[in-house]
């Protein structure tokens, strides 16, 4: 018997059958845009497929031009370009899986001059104005759709998914908020839902019954103008009729203020709203958005919320998440944290996409954990992301690994990281790096600070040096005063912190004080559904337009000041696709951010500041330094030393400007794999 019975059971539409109810719901990597990067491409899905997932879906692809979201992005629109999608889905089915292409006209979203809409309302997210189709225009969008479909199923996907949410083309002829047209096309739900309904009979009459048609239909705009759920349920029926074979979910637009994905959201938060729809319509519903271990996608089935769950960003940080759950592996998996630092920012920075958790998402031909040649002694300083990364890879190639550590416990920094709101997930990832220690059969020395001599007679190949790094101390007259705390004091130590605080730095740690500091501990953590939604003022059952009412936010239980030298504005620098939402979270909450700041000093009154000319005083409890960190490399020989091991640094012990655990999870791979 498995431990999910419903999530690995199979699903009958009629015409096939998919060997679970696990979706990989539709990631755009980068690859998809250049011909050349589809063997890559096809390496990516062919892992996935091999993990066990039931059901795939690629990065969008453009029907036309027109719908290009960058500059000559992945296109299906002629006969040439089957060629190189045959590469994915000869890989999925050779691996006994099943893929969908996935249609996705970007409308105003598109960052290119050949933006379309339903109306010339520009986005707040591209520099594009975009032009109002005519009725011809529409005419020619359809038949676009239509062709693309027919050209996905020439390339072998067993079915195409027409993307209709996240605020791209076919939402914003949903929506009043982009839709203002007075025609056929625009004005009431009937007219306005006309061209994702006549998109998909159109496909359904030009490909047949035996191939899927799944619609990613928005149930929660979250902008102002967006749908009711009576319109939401409307528009279901309509594209059930018209021949969609599945409904998947979406939540919000890409210009929404309320986050969706990010690590902070509840798990699962918005799955009872497609268990709703559910209940409106007969053919499968698929739930979505920030399920990532398999015991919230079992309850989610269990309860009948959903035929199907969709995990997208799960599958870059664990290929084989299925196959896990399966085997009773689940303290396996590299559990997805929601940060978006390698997935989401990437693909709005216009790189490839990869995982902070798991740097060969993407990469799976580039950086490759070969059998080594020849059997190595390393030892790894430091169990932080960047040393735990390097000795676990190490290990797994099979070479003699011991792995040394100050602390009593691995995990370094994300130790601290999981002590913030919003951030419970980086305990995950120790999880599966303790375990996967334990597989590899990685030695253990922990509560030992080892010294270069230690290691030298010890007689190593090779030693990594990941000590991380040491908190500096800012020139400022009164630094030892006893107001004064390291962020290190406050989130591991958990020093006592009054009413009203300073925080020096306004970088990303900076901003994590801060959230500690405001949190209420009465509330607990992680925060509840109903309390997250009260603070962003999101009404799950859409009785309002897009599913936003007026937030309900907590009083703040400190009064915060959030301070830096640079001019620049406060957490410019945080990660492109969630810095807003921490910066959201310390406005809501009346944290007086500033910027320019020179210090005077620091004493018995507070903090004595400089801003704009104009000497200020902080009557605070205490001053939290957040102002930067030095490497921790005391273990590197000097250079010029002969014989010995091959030394090598990592992570912070490398680069300790800002701490980024993206880098230092990818500089041990890329190490170790190279040993």
């Amino acid at each position: 018997m498995t431990t999910y019975p419903h999530l690995l059971a199979p699903l009958d539409l009629g015409f096939t059958t998919l060997r679970n109810r696990v979706i990989m719901g539709s990631m755009h990597t980068g690859l998809e845009d250049r011909f050349y990067n589809y063997g890559k491409l096809a390496a990516f899905y062919r892992e996935r497929a091999r993990g066990g997932v039931g059901l795939i879906v690629t990065g969008g692809i453009s029907p036309n031009r027109q719908g290009w979201l960058l500059p000559f992005g992945g296109t299906m629109n002629f006969i040439g370009d089957v060629v190189n999608h045959r590469k994915v889905t000869r890989a999925v089915h050779e691996e006994g899986g099943k893929i969908l292409m996935q249609i996705l006209h970007a409308g105003r979203y598109g960052y290119q001059p050949f933006v379309v809409s339903a109306s010339e309302r520009k986005s707040p997210i591209s520099p594009f104005k975009p032009r109002a189709l005519s009725e011809s225009g529409i005419e020619s969008t359809i038949r676009a759709y239509v062709r693309c479909a027919k050209l996905a199923q020439k390339a072998g996907y067993d079915g195409i998914e027409v993307m209709g949410s996240e605020g791209y083309l076919l939402n914003q002829f949903l929506c009043a908020r982009t839709n203002l047209r007075t025609d056929r096309w625009g004005g009431s739900i009937e007219n306005r839902m006309r061209l994702p309904v006549e998109i998909v009979s159109r496909i359904r009459q030009a490909v047949g019954t035996g191939f899927i048609i799944m619609y990613r239909h928005s149930l929660l705009d979250l902008v102002e103008g967006g749908n009711t759920w009576e319109e939401v349920v409307a528009v279901a029926k309509a594209l059930q009729h018209a021949g969609a074979t599945i409904l998947n979910t979406g939540i919000g637009w890409h210009e929404a203020r309320v986050p969706t994905i990010v690590t902070s959201v509840p798990r699962a938060a918005f799955a009872e709203v497609a268990g709703r729809l559910r209940r409106e319509v007969t053919i499968p519903v698929v739930a979505s958005n920030r399920i990532n271990m398999p015991d919230e996608a079992e309850d989610i089935l269990r309860r009948g919320d959903a035929d199907m769950v969709s995990m997208a960003r799960p599958f870059l940080a664990d290929a084989a998440f299925v196959e896990k759950a399966a085997q009773g592996r689940v303290d396996e998996i590299n559990t997805c944290i929601g940060c978006n630092q390698a997935c989401l920012d990437h693909t709005f920075s216009n790189k490839r996409a990869s995982c902070l958790v798991n740097p060969r998402a993407c990469h799976e031909t580039e950086l490759e954990y070969k059998p080594a040649a020849a059997k190595r002694r390393i030892a790894v300083v430091g169990a932080g992301p960047a040393g735990l990364s390097a000795a676990t890879v190490a290990a797994e190639r099979g070479h003699d690994v011991t792995l040394y550590d100050s602390s009593g416990a691995v995990g370094g920094q994300f130790k601290i990281a999981m002590q913030i709101p919003g951030k419970e997930e980086f305990a995950e990832t120790i999880r599966y790096f303790s375990r996967k220690l334990e597989l590899t059969g990685v030695k253990q020395q922990l509560n030992r600070r080892v010294t270069r001599e230690e290691l030298l007679a010890e007689g190593y190949d090779d030693v990594i040096v990941a000590t991380g790094i040491k908190v500096r101390k800012p020139a400022i007259e009164g630094i030892d005063h006893p107001k004064v705390l390291s962020y290190i004091d406050v989130l591991q130590h958990k020093k006592p912190v009054g009413k009203r605080v300073a925080i020096i730095g306004a970088g990303g740690i900076g901003f994590d004080v801060g959230e500690y500091l405001l949190h209420d501990p009465s509330l607990g953590l992680p925060l509840s559904i109903d309390h997250w939604t009260a603070e962003w003022g999101v009404d799950l059952h859409a009785k309002t337009g897009g599913g936003l009412v007026p937030p309900v936010p907590s009083e703040p239980v400190r009064q915060l000041y959030l301070l830096q030298r640079k001019a620049s504005k406060p957490g410019a620098g945080l990660g492109k696709t969630s810095g807003w939402v921490h910066r959201a979270v310390l406005a809501r909450n009346g944290v007086v951010m500033l910027a320019g700041v020179s210090y005077k000093r620091i004493d018995d009154q507070g903090l004595h500041i400089v801003v704009g000319g104009e000497e200020r005083l902080l009557t605070v409890d205490h001053v939290v330094i957040c102002a930067g960190q030095d490497s921790l490399d005391e273990l590197m020989p000097p250079e010029g030393t002969a014989g010995g091991p091959r030394f090598h640094k990592i992570g912070g012990a490398s680069l300790a400007a800002e701490l980024d655990a993206k880098r230092a999870i990818k500089e041990g791979a890329t190490l170790a794999a190279s040993l």
